[in-house]
């Protein structure tokens, strides 16, 4: 009797964590934020890029530092609108399943989240102050996978996948680093499109 007790109570907090992953992640927001991403790196490679920067490694070194407000300006848009679009999916599913949208569960992933975040943020201005601009692109991609292998306890397990995908992309964006937008495009774009729509047709239809 104590044993099916002790059964009970296992599943009921098993059935209250898989709700509150459930609810802690809208997957149409991945898309969209992937789509956000794209747009971002095809505006940031017009601004950058021209056939003499490409060329020239010195020419694009300083092409970017003159238009760094322009760049920035473009990151911060993005990881705005992705924000802002998260939210209010997010907010939209849980009203749905009349369930929240802001608990201790979610405030846990947003958490350990930020922490490897914050670092990457520290070095990526840290380089740019040491004019490393071709380390950038892998260092945002490495640190963003960590965070979501460390906030992947806190939501679906899948989602480490998706942190272990960014880290290796960013690891590789270090040996080629010619080609960081391109690498930075794949992580923050493509493997969010496919992510979040995985998970819509997995979690949510």
């Amino acid at each position: 009797m104590e044993k099916d007790y002790r059964k009970d109570i296992s599943e009921i907090r098993s059935m209250m964590e898989r709700s509150s992953r459930f609810i802690s992640l809208s997957g149409l927001s991945g898309v969209m934020a992937g789509f956000y991403a794209l747009i971002a790196a095809f505006i940031a490679f017009r601004i950058a890029y021209t056939f003499e920067t490409i060329e020239y490694q010195d020419v694009l070194i300083r092409n970017v530092r003159g238009k760094k407000f322009e760049l920035v300006l473009i990151a911060l848009s993005t990881l705005a609108l992705a924000t802002v679009t998260g939210a209010i999916l997010t907010k939209k599913k849980a009203r749905k399943h009349d369930m929240p949208s802001w608990d201790n569960n979610a405030k846990k992933l947003v958490i350990n989240l930020l922490i490897p975040l914050l670092a990457g943020g520290v070095i990526v201005v840290i380089f740019y102050q040491y004019g490393l601009i071709r380390l950038i692109a892998p260092m945002t991609l490495v640190f963003y996978g960590l965070g979501l292998i460390n906030a992947s306890h806190y939501t679906y397990r899948d989602i480490r996948l998706l942190g272990i995908s960014e880290v290796l992309l960013g690891l590789l964006a270090c040996i080629f680093t010619g080609y960081g937008l391109l690498f930075w495009s794949i992580g923050f774009g493509l493997l969010h499109i496919i992510y979040g729509a995985a998970m819509y047709f997995k979690y949510e239809r």
